[in-house]
């Protein structure tokens, strides 16, 4: 699925194992995804900015930031996961498994910067580096023609309340359900006392963007 072979194919291994199955098989919490996590957030990082900083010659700081934001949040992480299947590979304890937690935003995140930590440890900075830009050719491709990040729903919403004179949106916090390691915030979003948006997410941030995200689609330019 990857295209290659790693040469300790423990790092893999390493890279697939969440903390719930360390729980459930009697293995140190060390021996899950997370210190790969830790590091394949800093090589993402990297692997990225240097990219945009060559794509995007005119940007200022401000807009390299932002745009590199978008890149490596959790929802560009997990769709990435989702499309090499990363949440099929997992090894998950069985609470995970029953809640779906495979397909999660923030299991497939984060085991995605284990992996990328894993391949970097495996073959080096060059091949990673390259490895990433194969991964994210389509979100880099989407940056470049839009010159730029998506706008984030949250801010478009506000100013289309505003622009019709009312006070900005306010979120609330419906509900927060699942495990520690998962779990699912579900949010209002109101403009002028009136529920019109709810959305879900395993960040409170990402719950109110899915909100914000509804409040658009419901309202369709008309408040």
């Amino acid at each position: 699925m990857l295209g290659f072979s790693f040469k300790d194919p423990s790092l893999l291994r390493m890279a697939l194992v969440h903390r719930s199955y360390c729980n459930e098989n009697g293995l140190d919490p060390s021996e899950s995804y997370e210190r790969l996590e830790f590091l394949g957030d800093a090589v993402l990082e990297l692997a990225v900015s240097t990219e945009l900083y060559r794509r995007f010659p005119d940007a200022d700081e401000g807009q390299l930031t932002k745009t590199r934001s978008s890149l490596v949040r959790r929802e560009t992480l997990a769709q990435i996961a989702r499309r090499i299947d990363l949440g099929s590979y997992l090894f998950v304890g069985k609470g995970v498994e029953t809640s779906d937690g495979r397909q999660q935003d923030s299991v497939l995140a984060a085991a995605f910067e284990a992996l990328v930590a894993a391949v970097y440890i495996d073959q080096g900075n060059e091949f990673t580096r390259q490895f990433i830009l194969r991964l994210f050719e389509a979100e880099l491709a989407q940056a470049e023609q839009a010159d730029g990040p998506p706008e984030n729903p949250k801010s478009i919403l506000q100013e289309m309340v505003q622009g019709q004179g009312l006070n900005p949106p306010t979120y609330n916090l419906v509900s927060s359900e699942g495990p520690d390691h998962g779990p699912v915030f579900t949010v209002d979003v109101l403009v002028d006392g009136q529920v019109v948006g709810t959305g879900a997410g395993g960040k409170k941030s990402e719950a109110e963007g899915a909100a914000a995200q509804a409040a658009l689609a419901a309202l369709s330019g008309d408040i």
